[in-house]
């Protein structure tokens, strides 16, 4: 072997595994999840998106269950930057207890209380990352992420379920303003820096999967898959059917897998994936996953396994 293809083979060794199923049902959560070979052990964070009034496309309750119960975990979400139902701590309760998370689940809501700064290694725009004080309170994160579009990121998957999800509403608006400012109502005077905003979500992600020392599973679920994001409380009806859902260790390699079936998927009437590859294009989405591989959060390339196969 040639030193040329022994590095070639090094490379593809080193390439890190998405596993898929296109089956969306609670016992296929628990299936692909198992196949990761990761034990989610200790006080256990299942980061969702627990949907903002009016929004029907979140995942629902009865799909995370069986995983949620395996791993004994509880359901943690952060107020959100903008007016809605969810920027008030107590409607956000509300939402929480309509949309049937309480009743099922432990819920925490991190930054109820307050909140705390982590580091961050990326500095280009973000001088800390600011999340719920409550972090410290879990060894491990399931990111559970429904991947859809996003009017202000392209697409939102589990970088940004890690990033902007994580992050309390201060913490949310350094974020979108690109670190300019932590005050939800200045941070819209600063959102013009479109690649800026996606470069700190990459390092806001990055600063939460080093917080947990790498104890992270990323899991997408694409279903519903609006070219509006679960924070949208009247989202676009979704015109592309269902696709299954993608699981790994390496946040940047299992987003660029659904954006990969997203953009390479043969569309058809009553089944298009062009409005939401419009959505992801217009706001030049696919970056974050270009700039997280560069700042070292994860890899574009990655090995595909179809657990149906």
């Amino acid at each position: 072997m040639t030193g040329l293809m022994l590095v070639a083979s090094v490379v593809a060794i080193a390439q890190p595994k998405v596993y898929f199923t296109k089956e969306i049902t609670p016992e296929a959560l628990v299936k692909i999840y198992d196949a990761l070979g990761v034990k989610a052990e200790g006080r256990v964070a299942v980061k969702i998106s627990t949907g903002e009034g009016g929004n029907t496309h979140y995942l629902k309750p009865t799909l995370i269950r069986n995983l949620v119960d395996k791993v004994n975990g509880t359901i943690v979400e952060c107020c959100t930057a903008y007016p809605g139902s969810r920027m008030d701590k107590q409607k956000h309760w509300e939402t929480i207890h309509d949309h049937g998370f309480d009743s099922i689940f432990a819920v925490d809501l991190m930054d109820e209380f307050g909140e705390i700064r982590i580091p961050v290694q990326d500095k280009k725009h973000l001088k800390y990352n600011i999340v719920g004080n409550h972090l410290p309170n879990y060894d491990f994160m399931i990111n559970l992420a429904h991947f859809k579009g996003h009017a202000m990121g392209g697409f939102g998957g589990v970088m940004k379920n890690a990033s902007i999800g994580v992050a309390s509403t201060n913490g949310k608006a350094n974020i979108h303003s690109v670190g300019i400012t932590t005050d939800p109502v200045e941070m819209w005077k600063h959102i013009d820096d479109q690649d800026g905003f996606l470069e700190s979500m990459a390092a806001a992600a990055q600063a939460v999967h080093n917080y947990f020392g790498g104890r992270v599973i990323y899991i997408n679920v694409m279903n519903n898959m609006s070219v509006d994001c679960d924070c949208d409380g009247h989202p676009a009806k979704p015109e592309l059917m269902d696709m299954g859902i993608m699981a790994s260790l390496d946040p940047v390699a299992v987003d660029q897998a659904c954006l990969d079936k997203v953009f390479n998927y043969q569309g058809k009437p009553g089944d298009d994936n062009k409005p939401l590859i419009e959505r992801i294009n217009r706001q030049h989405g696919t970056y974050i996953t270009e700039y997280a591989e560069q700042i070292g959060l994860g890899s574009r390339k990655y090995k595909l396994i179809n657990l149906d196969k």
